[in-house]
């Protein structure tokens, strides 16, 4: 269940035309939830099945324990193999006592960069739903030139043949079963991210918060939401802009770019979604975002963990004394109320997404909230939010090409 410290917040649209859209929205999108409620309950809803506390993890945790001994993490993977867990590692930083390192692109340097963490400390941990992508098996093979992987490394992939499937033994990997079911982006509450939250020493019970479907009031809440995107995505806001004011949120930022693009972008539909840095982008994009084409709607993340930072000496009695006993988090608060109030006048649509808690509950809660979000708005859009054709002809001709060279 979202606690109410995640609080989803936005300003209303002045418009009758949006107002009338809206309401016939709410309607539509209690019936597609209702549906979606059904078949996750009765299991015919597969691709969403590890949001549910029952759901059957294709491990044990046993088999990981001489993994948690490990002091350095490696993780390879792309896309939504890494993303969750990236998101994860990020916002609960504070509670992992280990060095984890993510090659999460094809480019050499991120391994050059990373060598010399690598020791008889690191186990390694190798993504892939296909068992094929062709990035996470580069990376692969370049490791292995220069380092030995065996009794330390686990692969998490499907039951069939596939070049990492094929390679288990030889590397002397420990096995790990990917959901056939469940799509990469997706796949964050799955063995994908709950096995290296594991070796993190994280409590992965506490992530799974299904009660959302048992509560009605999250369950409005959430009814709103996707109500109020496809009123705006109707009515031409086609852009869903992320500013992420905290560190600790923007790996969070890029995890929801992947599932909205990949999930709704199809058949000439979607949202581009963008990740902006606040408040570094107040000094790039902010003029656009205020003053440009009326295409966009705005998500605030931030969280208000604690912090010792502050300021308490003056610098100088000046007109300028209003940034005595000031810290950054109270010139973020004040530029961050500030572009709300503009955003009012301005009648530019937004909500508001924040944290305080920084534990496994909330983040894990985020995540099936928006999975949810993302998987009616696509239900609603008519096209398939679990799907990617584009990208796997992008693939199939990338696998042709070098074939033939």
């Amino acid at each position: 269940m979202l606690k109410p410290n995640i609080l989803f917040e936005s300003n209303k649209i002045k418009s009758k035309n949006y107002l009338k859209n809206y309401n016939k929205n709410i309607l539509r999108a209690f019936k597609v939830l209702k549906k979606l409620k059904h078949d996750i309950e009765y299991e015919n809803q597969p691709e969403l099945s590890s949001l549910q506390k029952n759901y059957k993890f294709a491990f044990l945790s046993k088999k990981l324990i001489k993994f948690r001994k490990f002091k350095n993490i490696v993780i390879i993977g792309m896309g939504g193999s890494i993303l969750g867990i990236k998101s994860i590692y990020s916002f609960l930083k504070n509670k992992i006592n280990k060095n984890v390192f993510f090659i999460d692109n094809l480019d050499k340097n991120l391994l050059l960069n990373h060598k010399k963490n690598f020791s008889k400390t690191t186990c390694f941990l190798i993504i892939s739903k296909s068992g094929n992508t062709s990035e996470t098996i580069t990376n692969l093979k370049l490791l292995l030139k220069k380092y030995s992987i065996k009794n330390n490394s686990i692969i998490i992939t499907e039951n069939r043949k596939s070049f990492l499937f094929d390679i288990l033994k030889t590397l002397d990997s420990t096995f790990i079963e990917h959901n056939k079911f469940i799509g990469g982006r997706y796949s964050v509450l799955s063995e994908v991210g709950m096995v290296p939250s594991i070796l993190m020493n994280l409590k992965i019970k506490k992530f799974i918060n299904f009660d959302i479907l048992k509560n009605k009031k999250e369950l409005n809440l959430l009814v709103k939401n996707v109500a109020k995107i496809l009123t705006l995505h109707n009515m031409g806001y086609k852009n869903s802009v992320l500013l992420v004011y905290n560190s600790e949120l923007l790996d969070l930022g890029y995890w929801y770019q992947q599932l909205v693009a990949e999930s709704l972008g199809k058949k000439g539909k979607g949202i581009l979604p963008v990740v902006s840095i606040l408040p570094k982008d107040n000094h790039s994009l902010l003029q656009l975002y205020l003053d440009g084409p009326k295409d966009k709607f705005f998500t605030f993340f931030s969280c208000d963990f604690k912090t010792k930072t502050g300021f308490d000496k003056k610098l100088g009695n000046t007109k300028f004394n209003f940034f005595n006993n000031k810290s950054p988090k109270d010139l973020v608060n004040a530029q961050k109320k500030a572009i709300k109030k503009v955003f009012k006048e301005k009648n530019i649509p937004f909500r508001s997404l924040n944290f305080i808690k920084n534990s496994e509950n909330e983040i894990g809660s985020i995540f099936a909230f928006l999975i949810l979000e993302t998987v009616i708005l696509g239900k609603m859009l008519n096209v398939n939010p679990y799907d990617q054709p584009a990208v796997e002809i992008v693939k199939n001709k990338t696998k042709k090409i070098l074939l033939n060279n």
